[in-house]
């Protein structure tokens, strides 16, 4: 039986009841859906992942639905605090389903480690004879991981950079490792630093930093969507999208918003999935600037049929092997539901979403203005922050936002209001209980 990630009123359902359904659809265990219900790690596994440890700092868990990817069904784990997200995600995601959904194409996952020389008394000599050099150089690095190399990856290239800067003139030489299906960062500086002191001999010069550059661009992730006018609210609505994105190619101050709207996805799966959340955002903003100008990392067109048509391509330096995806039970196990199988289908997969996410928050933007459906869960904490339990925490949530006033102030003012309100009523009702 096909499964498939649309469920209706999942976000509808309790915690207990989506949990089953993801447990069933992805195939885990009881321990494993035990260890998501648990939301937390033991103390011993944290103090093997950073310094210092005091406790954990769980982020809500969520998964996005109706994913469809290369013809693919997917749900979507996302860990953020921000509200919206998951379920923007998700309705951009089901306005594109009944036209195919997403497709997404990637390149090889190539990584790229820099080798910075100083002090080269000829540059131009010094680049030359790097890369007479370059079969000794790479399989140099290659010895450093044979495991990688028995699979198909290893130093498959090199470049020669000479950059001037402040302090004379640089000799910047660049390993391109095929990582697999790793994000790759301890073999690329692994084979920096195994390669450096033959690149000081043979250039002459000094190396000082060995270390992996976060500006992926050899390793791309690029999704399309097309959607019906119809699916988003008629065609006035796919010109506001056009024209919010075009907002965003003029002006670097809106720009960054876009961007960063871009982002809340593919930084969610990012982190649900134990892959390195600000390598990530570094790489998909300097990509943004790659050509000079800070640029959106979409592009959103109209078609000829007046439908919505967008593009994404980001720089995926994501794994599903090693690093903390290796040690973190929570990330195993979001990995096991997405169910990719390389590296490279999870990148394609978080460039869906973050074409979705930006989709979504520019249709809320032309729309309805994006506080509408945002700031009804905002609410919501701002009843809680205010004391409000249980049902009141909804009664007071919706009252701020018919009053388009949402402030801790109001919502404590409210918050007597209504348990003033309550008690009354249960005393009135104990008075004339026969």
């Amino acid at each position: 039986m096909k499964r498939s990630s649309t469920i209706a009123s999942f976000y509808k359902l309790p915690v207990e009841e989506r949990l089953r359904i993801v447990k069933d659809f992805a195939g885990l265990t009881s321990e494993e859906a035990q260890t998501l219900a648990s939301g937390t790690m033991p103390s011993a596994t944290a103090q093997r992942m950073i310094e210092n440890v005091i406790s954990m700092f769980p982020i809500p868990l969520g998964i996005a639905t109706n994913f469809l990817v290369n013809g693919r069904d997917y749900l979507v784990p996302m860990a953020i605090e921000e509200p919206s997200v998951v379920a923007a995600a998700s309705n951009a995601a089901k306005m594109a389903r009944p036209t195919g959904g997403f497709t997404a194409t990637s390149t090889e996952p190539v990584m790229i480690s820099q080798i910075q020389i100083v002090k080269c008394l000829s540059p131009k000599d010094a680049e030359k004879e790097i890369l007479s050099a370059r079969k000794e150089i790479l399989e140099k690095a290659n010895r450093q991981d044979p495991t990688l190399v028995s699979m198909g990856g290893g130093a498959k290239d090199l470049r020669v950079r000479i950059l001037p800067s402040q302090v004379g003139t640089l000799v910047i030489v660049e390993l391109l490792v095929d990582c697999r299906d790793a994000m790759g960062a301890n073999v690329v500086n692994t084979m920096a630093e195994a390669v450096a002191p033959m690149l000081e001999k043979i250039s002459k010069g000094q190396a000082r930093l060995r270390i992996i550059s976060n500006l992926a661009d050899r390793r791309v992730a690029k999704a399309t969507t097309t959607v019906s006018k119809e699916a988003l609210g008629g065609e006035d609505i796919v010109d506001g999208i056009v024209e919010a994105y075009a907002f965003a190619a003029a002006d670097p101050y809106r720009c960054a918003t876009h961007n960063k709207g871009v982002m809340n996805g593919i930084t969610a799966v990012c982190l649900a999935t134990g892959n390195d959340t600000r390598a990530i955002e570094a790489g998909a903003h300097a990509y943004a600037a790659r050509s000079g100008h800070y640029s959106p990392l979409t592009i959103w067109k109209k078609d000829l049929k007046g439908n919505l048509v967008g593009t994404i391509e980001i720089p995926a330096a994501v794994g599903i092997i090693g690093g903390v995806t290796a040690v973190h039970p929570m990330a195993k196990i979001c990995l096991k539901i997405l169910g990719v199988k390389t590296a490279r289908e999870l990148g394609e997969v978080m460039a869906s979403v973050g074409l979705a996410q930006n989709m979504a928050a520019l249709r809320a933007l032309a729309a309805e203005g994006i506080q509408k459906g945002h700031m009804s869960l905002h609410a919501r904490n701002i009843a809680a922050m205010a004391g409000a339990q249980g049902d009141l925490i909804d009664l007071v949530a919706d009252k701020m936002v018919a009053e388009r006033k949402i402030r801790l102030d109001r919502a404590r003012e409210l918050l007597l209001e209504m348990s003033k309100s309550k008690q009354s009523g249960a005393a009135q009702k104990k008075t004339h209980k026969p």
